[in-house]
């Protein structure tokens, strides 16, 4: 069983938005998977780094759009994608230190911010965004 499962409750109504959203949740899973096998160990490294990169793209993208459309709530927006990616690059750190052991708790929260981010701060924009032409 994987940790998230994409549906149509996780749209935003913008298609560049969803498939980058689903690549995302796609990147935990394999996190998520790896740690169940008893091979997070293996893979760590390499999933946090692909976490990490495709993270700053896909907000930098996210926030580009939100700018380019003038959405009211830009800036509180841009602030939780600050925390999640220093909270994501310090994971990264961590791991490159050799300090981080993948657990339950890591886990939870990736799916919880992730969730959480998706479902209420970037559902708040859609309405926005298609009244804008954006979909």
């Amino acid at each position: 069983m994987t940790l998230m499962t994409w549906d149509s409750t996780w749209s935003v109504n913008v298609k560049e938005i969803d498939a980058q959203h689903q690549k995302l949740i796609g990147i935990v899973n394999e996190l998520h998977e790896a740690m169940k096998a008893g091979k997070a160990r293996d893979v760590l490294g390499g999933v946090l780094a692909q976490l990490a990169d495709y993270t700053v793209y896909h907000f930098r993208a996210e926030e580009k759009l939100l700018q380019l459309h003038g959405y009211p709530e830009y800036g509180a927006h841009e602030k939780e994608h600050e925390t999640f990616t220093k909270a994501v690059l310090d994971l990264k750190a961590r791991n490159d230190r050799g300090g981080l052991i993948l657990t339950i708790n890591v886990m939870a929260f990736l799916k919880d911010w992730l969730t959480g981010h998706i479902l209420k701060t970037d559902k708040n924009y859609s309405p926005f965004l298609n009244g804008k032409g954006v979909v």
